[in-house]
């Protein structure tokens, strides 16, 4: 089988006999026997009767060996593996000279029993050929060493035998519970052998005070290649990607197939920046896309609360489009926290802005979209594009999305109440990552129930690159949701990928161009062709089109030149608090009272 240790760690995949040959496990074995061997050589050289041999030879082999021991047990876990060798070997050449030179043949004949040692430890952390080569080293020795003390050719194959046996048995168990740690495919430690290195790793990082990061890292469309080329090229892709991550790696670092197509990486000593760095350098190094979920232990915390924040970042990794890396940190920014506490006040701004009908004369208000406006303490300066990104990440999206979404229902309804005859559509923002949630359209119905106000003159605004996780659950959250009567609109359209082609697939009853295009119109250089094809594809498909970003009236010309029927931005309004907005309302409606037609059609004009 393949296991882990060219190094003696589990950074490297040779043939290696389990997860126990480790750095560490192998010095603080090896180390063990030597010290053990090296006290009761001494002990025994000491007391014992006799001066057949060498008395001073066999107390310095005894010596030698607990030196040698002490050097393990300090030295050990950063030695190079292959020095192992040396020391076993050293160890059966000491065992004989022992034996060989004890004062006393009983003792001597005692000692021979150190062979078994020698067999343990080459079973324990060596593969078969390795170990075979030790053992029958051993073996070799003990069945010449004893006849040469003047005893029977046949007296050395009791003790010989035994450490034969010894051996072998030991080798064996050792394979069978290692097989339990080994993922046969890759060589690398399974989940379970993870999961053994997590706990002692945390132990340690709570005694040093050093870092401890884990990441969890997903192939993208991994099914993809079994399904299309077979199992087979499946095993050889998941074999290439480990081989490609662990040369990357440091000794220390362990890297683990933790199931499927998804790998786990413990990193001792390391902040979360680092491993963001590491995981981007192990992203790079193979063909295939890859979403991982980075974040770091904290005192206190328990292994499996650690991978299952570190899968919590994979699953925000995959929801927000692949191929990415998300930090789901232990540690909450001053931002964040003064975040969650607005949020629990209530302390947060919705404002709105009109959307206006360019076929109506002069600009008639059709709709509103609700903006969050908050200003931090703790980070002035933070957009409300970063607000959001600090949200999803610290695991607030939810409770903010609802707050939004319950403040604007409750606005829209208030102006619905004090304009009989408005028909204002509310459009609203959605984060990617809450229409991935199973119940996110039952919390939607909930809010609409509780504020009274019409699905049907609901629109979320879902941004293009979150739709493009492609997630089931979000598309069907869609399709709930317009079954219910609320619209779906794409927002930034145009700045994502493969745009056309999701068209067919994604349920939307709106496209909003991202004002890039639209700040491209200028009165010196023509429209972006673009815009023409998507007004002509809104047309086909049956899909209303609003144009954002709209800062002067060149732009509007030439957006309804080009048969938009939608727009906002600057030009026609800035965003306003529901108050501000009735109170414009009002005056536009003072001034045009006399104008039955706009009165009928509901619509109306902006100040």
């Amino acid at each position: 089988m393949r296991g882990i240790g060219a190094r003696g760690d589990t950074r490297t995949r040779v043939r290696a006999a389990s997860a126990l040959a480790t750095a560490k496990v192998m010095a603080r074995t090896t180390g063990a026997f030597y010290v053990l061997g090296g006290v009761l050589g001494l002990m025994i050289t000491a007391i014992a009767p006799g001066d057949d041999g060498n008395r001073l030879l066999v107390g310095t082999a005894a010596a030698v060996a607990l030196f040698l021991g002490l050097t393990l047990l300090a030295w050990g876990p950063r030695m190079p593996h292959a020095l192992h060798h040396i020391y076993l070997a050293t160890a059966t050449v000491l065992v004989t000279i022992a034996v060989h030179d004890f004062p006393n043949l009983v003792g001597g004949i005692t000692l021979a029993s150190f062979y078994v040692f020698v067999a343990c430890d080459a079973a324990l952390f060596f593969a078969w050929p390795q170990a075979a080569a030790h053992i029958g080293f051993a073996m070799a020795l003990c069945l010449w060493v004893l006849p040469a003390r003047e005893l029977p050719w046949w007296s050395g194959m009791i003790p010989a035998g035994v450490t034969f046996g010894a051996g072998v048995v030991v080798g064996i168990l050792t394979r069978m519970a290692s097989d339990a740690d080994i993922d046969v495919l890759t060589g690398l430690l399974n989940r379970r052998g993870f999961e053994k290195q997590l706990n002692p790793a945390i132990d340690a990082a709570g005694r040093s005070g050093q870092g401890l990061a884990l990441v969890l890292v997903d192939l993208d469309r991994f099914q993809k290649i079994n399904d299309h080329l077979g199992h087979r090229a499946g095993d050889a892709v998941l074999q290439r990607v480990a081989d490609s991550w662990l040369d990357l790696l440091a000794p220390d670092q362990v890297l683990a197939r933790f199931g499927g197509d998804v790998f786990a990486l413990l990193l001792p000593g390391t902040t979360e920046q680092s491993a963001i760095l590491l995981t981007e350098k192990l992203r790079a190094a193979v063909t295939m896309g890859c979403s991982a979920g980075v974040t770091s232990w904290q005192p206190g915390e328990s292994g499996s609360l650690l991978i299952s924040r570190a899968d919590v970042g994979l699953y925000r990794a995959k929801q927000a489009g692949r191929n990415r890396t998300v930090l789901e940190s232990s540690r909450q920014l001053p931002l964040a926290v003064e975040l969650r506490e607005a949020i629990d006040r209530g302390a947060l701004d919705v404002h709105y802005q009109p959307i206006v009908s360019l076929t109506e004369d002069g600009g008639q208000a059709v709709g509103v979209e609700a903006l969050l406006r908050w200003s931090s303490n703790a980070q002035p300066e933070v957009t409300t594009e970063g607000l959001i990104r600090v949200a999803e990440e610290y695991d607030l999206i939810s409770d903010l999305d609802e707050l939004v979404l319950r403040r604007a229902c409750a606005d829209a309804a208030q102006l619905q109440e004090s304009f009989a005859s408005l028909d204002l559509s509310l459009n609203v923002n959605v984060s990617g990552l809450e229409l991935a949630e199973p119940d996110y359209a039952e919390r939607v119905a909930t809010i609409l129930s509780d504020t009274g106000w019409p699905a049907d003159q609901l629109v979320l605004e879902v941004t293009e690159s979150e739709l493009a996780a492609e997630s089931q659950t979000a598309i069907t959250n869609l399709h709930t949701l317009r079954d219910r009567g609320v619209r779906i609109a794409i927002d930034d359209f145009g700045t994502g990928y493969s745009s056309l082609s999701r068209l067919a697939t994604i349920p939307s009853d709106i496209l909003k161009v991202d004002q890039s295009f639209v700040a491209a119109i200028t009165s010196d250089s023509p429209a972006p062709p673009l815009l023409g094809v998507i007004a002509a594809l809104s047309k086909s498909l049956d899909l209303q089109v609003i144009a954002e970003g709209v800062e002067t009236e060149y732009q509007a010309a030439v957006l309804t030149e080009l048969g938009f029927a939608l727009a906002q931005g600057y030009h026609y309004s800035d965003s306003h608090p529901v108050s501000e907005l009735i109170n414009d309302l009002n005056e536009g409606r003072s001034r045009r009272a006399e104008d039955d037609s706009l009165a009928a059609n509901g619509w109306i004009p902006l100040g």
